[in-house]
Order: structure tokens, then sequence, then C-alpha cells
């Protein structure tokens, strides 16, 4: 592949997107930037400046401009969060997410109206080569994405969750090793005394036979709750919807079994499981402020009503 050939193919998907959206005006009146602002905002309602710079790779001048731009607007509201004045909690107003909401549908219209144009035959090879060009470009490595099966824990896989638990924290965030021996209680617990009918671990497999994910569900002390513990994915592998997968699974079963609820804990600082578990129904009940695993970090509380979410 040659820089001619990636200059050729950006060309062509540009010209794509431009066909679709002539006359249809997707963002009018916002631009595209502040349309995928917009976007993470309605599907992170406790979004900080941080996480949108983070996420979205913007220099924090643009962003700080685009949401005084909306504040004006009376699309957002800015507050200081109570537990880190340094941090700046962003929430949409009702103006906000009808914006919001008009631009999604739109969208949705946009691809429907791509996706017809493709044979029902194509369209999983269409996936497919999507799922690569996400793999390799946007994880920055080389290889194909791998065909991953979620299955139970066999010889050592319990071991492999408290091992790769400590090494991600700590590379990830300067977590100790009190964050290890956390996790390694919980394993422990779950291996000496689980109800296999209301309690399940996941191992995500790729399709050379390597552990690249896990999850639990375990009882939770309230009756009828369970919880979901450990969620993780290797950095090689995220991007691939394999998160969302291991919490689908967790829910599945969770519901199936007869759980009326489903509560996590976890900490602001991991963005990104955050924003899986608002993806699949999560809502937030409570955080509080600890210090833990050597670092201040703020504790938040999830919980998903099973029954309402299943109807």
């Amino acid at each position: 592949m040659s820089v001619q050939d990636i200059r050729a193919f950006n060309r062509f998907y540009t010209n794509v997107i431009g066909a679709l959206d002539y006359g249809r005006h997707l963002y009018a009146p916002y631009t595209l930037t502040e349309s995928r602002v917009l976007y993470e905002l309605a599907h992170s309602p406790r979004t900080d400046a941080a996480d949108l710079r983070a996420e979205l790779s913007l220099d924090a001048g643009y962003l700080s401009r685009i949401l005084n731009k909306f504040e004006q607007d009376g699309l957002v509201e800015r507050s200081a969060s109570e537990k880190d004045p340094r941090r700046r909690h962003i929430a949409l107003t009702p103006r906000g997410r009808e914006a919001a909401e008009l631009l999604d549908e739109r969208a949705r219209e946009t691809v429907g109206s791509l996706l017809g144009t493709v044979p029902p035959a194509d369209r999983p090879r269409l996936a497919e080569a999507m799922r690569t060009i996400r793999a390799i470009l946007g994880e920055g490595r080389g290889g194909e994405p791998p065909d991953v099966v979620l299955r139970e824990p066999g010889p050592g896989d319990l071991g492999w969750i408290v091992q790769r638990n400590a090494a991600l924290y700590a590379a990830e965030y300067g977590w100790n090793a009190d964050y290890e021996g956390l996790v390694a209680r919980i394993v422990a617990d779950f291996a000496q005394d689980h109800d296999p009918h209301l309690e399940r671990v996941w191992i995500a497999e790729s399709g050379g036979g390597r552990p690249v994910g896990c999850v639990m569900c375990v009882r939770d002390e309230a009756p009828g709750t369970a919880r979901l513990r450990l969620l993780l994915v290797e950095p090689d592998a995220r991007g691939l919807g394999i998160g969302d997968r291991l919490v689908e699974a967790v829910v599945d079963f969770a519901r199936g079994v007869g759980y009326r609820e489903l509560v996590l804990w976890t900490n602001d600082v991991l963005s990104s499981a955050r924003r899986i578990y608002q993806r699949h129904g999560f809502a937030l009940v409570g955080e509080q402020p600890h210090r833990s695993f050597g670092k201040d970090l703020n504790g938040q509380d999830w919980r998903l009503d099973l029954h309402e979410s299943g109807e």
C-alpha cells in the first residue's frame, strides 16, 4: 500500500459522503466538529471538557470556543465539579438534547440511504472491511481484527484476570498493588464459592486463542441484585466492540436468571467504560471521592433496572 492508495480512498469516500449530504444539510446549522461534540454530549451526559478533548482529539482552545458558543445558544450548561473544582462537567440542556436528536435522526437516515444501495449479500463483507480499517488505523497497529468469542474460564484464566487488571491499571492509571489485592480477593471469592446458576465469568478470546477481555457477574448483597465486576479489554483489542459484547453478556445473563437489577462500581477516570455502561442503559445513582490504589479518585455507583430495560 502507498500514500497514493490512502489518498485515493479518502477522495472516494469523501465524494460518497458528499453525495449523500447533497441538499440534505446534514449538520446545519453546525459544523461537522460541532456536531461531533453534540453527539458525545448526548451519549455521555456526565462528560468533562477533558474527556471531550481526549475522545475527539481537539485543541483545548478550539473546544472552549465551541462550548462557549453552545452555552450562549442555550445548548449546554457547564459547572465545576463539587468534588474537584479543576474539572468542568458539561451537560446538554433540553434545547441541546433536541438539537442532538435532530442531528442523530438525520445521520441515521443518511447512513440508511447509503446502506440501501448495498446488496444484502455484500453487507457482511462491507462491515468486515470497515472493522479492519478501524482496527489498523484507529488502534495504530498492523494486522486484521481478530475473531473474538466469549467463553467460560479455563485453567489459568482466573489468574490471568488478576495479572492483567493489575498490569493494565498500573500502566494506564498508575494504580498501586492495592488494586491487585482487591482483584485477587474478588477472583478468589468467586473461585472458592460461587453459584454457577447465578454467577458467571466470561473470557473474550481472539481467533488466535489469546484472552483479550473479561467480565464477571456475581450476586450482590441486596436481594435480587447482581453486580458487574472487572470489565477489561486489552489495549490492542479496543475499538472492536468487545467491551459492549461483554457487558451485553452480563445483562442478558442477569435478566435470564431472574435478577431484578444490575449494579456496578467504577471510577470517573474510566471514561471509555462509562460510555459502554451508558449505552447499555445504566444510570449513575451516586458518586463519592475516595483515596484508593495510591490515587485520589471519584467513585461512581451505576444501576440498571433489568425489568424496565427489558420491556
